[in-house]
């Protein structure tokens, strides 16, 4: 006699079971894809705690940069930068800081995606500060843009907006939508 004989009707079920379940569970789980399509990624250099002073066209310093960490990625030739501040820089102009909890760029660097906790001060005026989440930086026209939250804080009170544009060069900021704020004029002596 055949040993599947021996077994218990009860068990019998038990197995059959067990195999749909596994079998249903097998297929119902999406395909496993190698880690290099599931976002892992190469780096061909990396720093920790640097700071990098990018030139311009005429060898003068057009951007001083300082992070905890930065990697470069061969692949789309990208750059992540991790707790980054940015010093721009441009002769006879006010320098601005825009720090950020991460930066993303590709290639030269001509635009940057800066990403959490983003500041923007004006070195001459560090009591005036521009808070978002997500600002764009086009490093060749000194623009800055955002479609998201914005606040803007001065000694004198705030003001919130919907999107911003900044021209960096001539310190003007365009200021989007749902605009309000407080002011409070400083006392008279």
């Amino acid at each position: 006699m055949n040993a599947i004989f021996n077994i218990p009707f009860l068990v019998k079920l038990t197995l059959v079971a067990v195999a749909l379940v596994t079998a249903w569970l097998f297929l119902d789980s999406p395909a496993r894809e190698p880690i290099e399509r599931l976002g892992h990624r190469t780096t061909d250099y990396t720093m920790t705690n640097f700071t990098m002073t990018v030139m311009n066209e005429f060898g003068k310093p057009a951007r001083i940069i300082r992070g905890e960490e930065m990697a470069h990625y061969p692949d789309d030739d990208s750059t992540e930068i991790l707790i980054q501040t940015t010093d721009f820089i441009q002769e006879g102009k006010d320098t601005w800081i825009v720090s950020s909890d991460r930066a993303d760029t590709t290639g030269e660097g001509e635009l940057i995606i800066l990403t959490g906790n983003v500041v923007i001060t004006n070195e001459q005026q560090p009591e005036t500060q521009l808070l978002t989440e997500i600002l764009h930086v086009d490093t060749l026209e000194n623009t800055a843009y955002t479609d998201q939250p914005v606040t803007m804080t001065t000694l004198q009170g705030y003001t919130d907006s919907v999107g911003m544009h900044a021209m960096l060069n001539e310190k003007l900021i365009n200021l989007h939508s749902r605009v309000r704020g407080q002011y409070d004029a400083p006392p008279q002596n």
